[in-house]
Parts: structure tokens; sequence; C-alpha cells
């Protein structure tokens, strides 16, 4: 897949004194020089035929050297050595590692300055070497995802679902996290949420092979210039909720570093999904998605450069951690801000809150996401007279597929309420300091409701509102006593099973909202919203 020239690289292995962390944490590389791959660089992908062609070429070291330092100062003595040199030089590199602090290489010397001391307890080992060898980092066991990061040559194949490099003469990630040196076979499913098996049921299992022979690897018949990124459209792909937190979100977190110049790569491909967020897709990469399960692309040898396999998560939901991501919730609303060129950026501001619809100067607007089967509201006309009442605009909708649409609907409310689900995942549309108000059903939603939606609306800037119903106000008083323990212990209808309490609380209940109660929260919101 072509040969790569360095003129100087240095890694790092960096050990942490963490309890959560048994293994070496990560591994980082700087190099001096640029990574360029030998292959086409055409920005598109070349069908190569010739049968010579290898797939993995040596790497060339002839120009590399072993003049390389390592220094470890104090960070300020540093900062001030490396500010004072910046008109002298140009040739300072700066880069962040989560797990390592950050690194700055200048004419060969690299130091390590601003490390994490609650993860860092020593630099074990320096490692000075004339070749070029790969960095391999997989299944991080902190993370809800399986992925693999591989910084070398890479050939994909479809068909098969494999993806292999050409093992190098001493394995270099043989400490990092969860890598058996020993073994040359890894396996991903890459999608992010591995610890739930229903999901993870429908997602094809990728391996990992680091091939012993260059001989018996297999010729590029299409090769990319720019790095691979393959995920997973399965799990619960389909589901709103499911499909933010578990790829959208993901996906610009593992993509946005590359400004475009990457390729995704589908498995289980899922139509209505690349129809449906094509404009997401299309702001974070500048290629065309390729299905590599189609059947003419699923019989090609995909070579790259590098690749990742699987995609990176926050451990809860509808969350980014900006010390562990580089990105913040606000960073990823920005972007869908700018990729649906939605117009409002922050909320109403009320100049009073008498609540009299005469002295606002304009009505904020108010979004009902509705519901047409289950936990619906059935009272809607009187939802509408109430709020319009107390001075909002109402705007009465349900969540569709035409997103573009929806997020400029969404964007342009300052409240937004509904009953707890998948449809309520809109907010991230929501402008800053906007209301959202979920409606809690009877069941102990609380949890679910609080970790799904509650604390995530406060990352994103939003104002909550929580509101839970009485049991007299939910449908199943109709099907049930008020003794039941479908009222009285909603915990022992969980313990017969997921399907048991699904199919009363989330398939069989809607809301008959008391509006005379419900006016509270109403005003709440108004208060809120105030200047």
């Amino acid at each position: 897949m072509g040969s790569v020239s360095v003129n100087k690289m240095l890694s790092i292995k960096a050990f942490t004194n963490s309890s959560d962390h048994q293994n070496v944490k990560s591994m980082h590389e700087i190099k001096t020089d640029h990574h360029q791959p030998s292959i086409n660089s055409s920005h598109h992908p070349q069908t190569n035929n010739s049968t010579s062609q290898n797939l993995i070429n040596q790497y060339d070291s002839k120009n590399a050297s072993t003049n390389i330092t390592h220094d470890l100062r104090d960070a300020n003595a540093l900062e001030k050595n490396i500010n004072s040199s910046k008109d002298s030089t140009n040739n300072i590199i700066t880069q962040h590692h989560e797990d390592m602090g950050t690194i700055i290489t200048k004419n060969g010397s690299t130091t390590l300055i601003k490390a994490t001391n609650s993860t860092i307890s020593a630099v074990r080992e320096v490692m000075i070497t004339k070749k070029t060898q790969p960095t391999i980092i997989c299944n991080p066991e902190k993370s809800r995802s399986e992925y693999c990061e591989l910084e070398t040559d890479v050939g994909i194949v479809g068909k098969t679902y494999s993806v292999f490099f050409v093992k190098p003469s001493s394995q270099v990630a043989e400490t990092d996290t969860n890598i058996n040196s020993t073994s040359s076979l890894w396996s991903v499913r890459p999608y992010a949420r591995k610890d739930d098996a229903t999901a993870m049921g429908s997602v094809k299992k990728w391996s990992i092979s680091a091939v012993e022979n260059q001989e018996d690897v297999p010729e590029c018949t299409i090769k990319h210039s720019v790095p691979a990124l393959l995920f997973s459209l399965g799990g619960y792909v389909g589901n709103n909720f499911h499909e933010f937190t578990d790829v959208v979100i993901p996906l610009f977190i593992t993509s946005r570093k590359f400004n475009g110049e990457v390729q995704f790569l589908v498995s289980d491909k899922r139509l209505y999904f690349i129809e449906k967020y094509k404009k997401v897709l299309r702001a974070l990469s500048n290629y065309d998605v390729i299905d590599i399960n189609e059947v003419e692309s699923s019989q090609q040898v995909h070579c790259f450069p590098s690749a990742i396999i699987g995609l990176k998560r926050h451990e809860k939901e509808m969350r980014i951690d900006p010390e562990r991501h580089t990105y913040s919730m606000k960073d990823f609303r920005d972007f869908l801000r700018e990729t649906y060129s939605l117009k409002k950026e922050k909320a109403i501001q009320i100049i009073n809150d008498n609540n009299n619809s005469s002295s606002l100067q304009k009505r904020p607007r108010l979004l009902l996401v509705t519901r047409r089967r289950t936990r619906a509201f059935t009272n809607e006309g009187d939802i509408l007279k109430t709020a319009k009442s107390l001075g909002y605009e109402v705007i009465v909708a349900e969540a569709i597929s035409n997103l573009q649409k929806f997020a400029e609907l969404v964007n342009s409310c300052d409240v937004l309420m509904g009953v707890h689900g998948a449809g309520l995942t809109n907010i991230v549309f929501l402008p800053e300091n906007a209301v959202f108000i979920q409606i809690l059903p009877i069941g102990g939603f609380e949890w679910i409701a609080t970790n799904d939606f509650g604390v995530p609306a406060k990352t994103m800037n939003l104002k909550y509102l929580e509101y839970k119903i009485k049991n007299e106000e939910s449908t199943l008083i109709k099907d049930y006593p008020l003794e039941h323990a479908v009222f009285t212990d909603p915990f022992s209808i969980g313990k017969q099973g997921w399907n048991a309490f699904k199919s009363i609380y989330l398939e069989r209940q809607s809301v008959n909202l008391d509006v005379n109660r419900f006016k509270a929260t109403l005003v709440e919101a108004l208060h809120l919203l105030r200047a």
C-alpha cells in the first residue's frame, strides 16, 4: 500500500497509576515530518490491477535520525523557552493527548508538559527507532464501544469482514490495553454499545489480523489516500434516541479531527439512516459513504494509510466528555446548527413574567411533541388552551424523518415539551437557554428519564423541568385498579422482564394531563425565560 519516509519519530509509552487502569493506558506517536503514503495522492480512490503491487510495502528508513533527545522540565520554564523560540524557528509541533498531557516537539527534541497527575506516574520507556512502527490500540477496557485505531497501512475486505496489516518485527502495541502481543487476531463489532447483547446481536463482527509475511497479503484493488472509519448501522438504528447516542454523536467525536479528510465505511447498512443523516455525513466527510458489504464493493481489497474500526463514545447517554474527547456537547450543537443552517442561537428573553399575554413583547414559542400511538396526549386541546392563556404561541408536531425540516422547527421554539420517548432527542436542535419539559408517565421512569434526557439537557445549556404524572393522569387507570402492582409497585413488574415492563408502561400507556396541575410547570418555564 505504499512506503512511508519519516525523518524523526518518537514513541512514548505511558503507564498509569489510576485504580481503573491496570495496564498501559495509551501510546502516542509524534512525527516531525508528515506521514506521506506513496500511493496515489489523489483524494479519489483508484483501481490498481498490477499483480506485482503488494498490499503493504516495507517502510523506508534511510533518512531516519537517532539524534532525538528526551527531556522533562518544569512546565512554566518550558513554555517560556518555547515561546521565546517561536520567532527563530517554525519547527515546533504541539500535540495534546488525553492521558499524557501536552507534548511538544522542537527540532527533534520532545518534551512532555502538563502531564495529568491523576493518571500518569511516570514515562517508563522511550523508544528511539530508525523505522516507522505501527501504533495499534484496541478495545479500551473503560469504553462502552469496541474499536481499534490502526496507525499503519491497512487493507479491508467487506466480503470476509476482515481488516489486516503487516506485523512488524517487534510488536509495538504489546503493552497497550487489551492487546495480546502473542496473538495476530482481534475482533471488533463496530457499534457503540458493546455491553448490550440485544443491540450487538445484529452487528457483524470484524476480524483484525496482523499478517506475518508481506507475501501473504492480497493485492490492493482500490487505494484510498485518506484514513478509513468503519462503523455499523445495526443495533438500535431506527430509534431516534439510539441513532444519536450510539452513532451520530460517537461519529462526531471520532471523525471531527479529520476535517472531512476521512472515508466512511458502513457495515450492516440501512439506507434509511444514510438518507436521514446525509447532511451530517457530508459535513463530517468529503467523500460518499461506502457500503463495504455491498456485493461489488465487498469483493474489493480497499487499502488505506490508516484506519479506525468502530466509534468512540461517552460512557453515559447523549453526552461528550471534553476532557477525554477534545470536543463538548456545545461543539456538537454548534456543528448541528451549522450543518442545518439553524438561525436561532438563543431562546427568547422575556422582559417581564407577569404571565399576561398582553404584557409580553413577543410570545415564546412552545413546541408540543406528540406521539400517535403510545404515550400520547389524550387531551391536546386542553393543553393548547392553557398554554395560550399564559402567553405562549403553541405549535403541535410529531417528530419526522425529514431532519432538516424538523430541526428548523425545533430551533425556532423556546420551550419543548413531550412525554418521555425517543422523539425528545430533538432537543439537540433547541437554541441556547431554551426550556425542556419532560413528562414522566408512571412506571418508575425517573432514573432513565434523568440519565437519557435530564442531565444531557443541562450539558447542552438548556433549562430542564420535569413533570411526573399522577396515577389518575395515566390511561392505565382504565385497565387496572389503583391498588394493582402496576401503580403500587412498578419494580415488581420490571422484575418480570423487559418485555413485561415495555408492554404495560411503554406500549399501553398514554397521558391525560391534568392541565390545572400542569399549569404551574408552564408558568415556571416562563420564569426561566425571563431576562
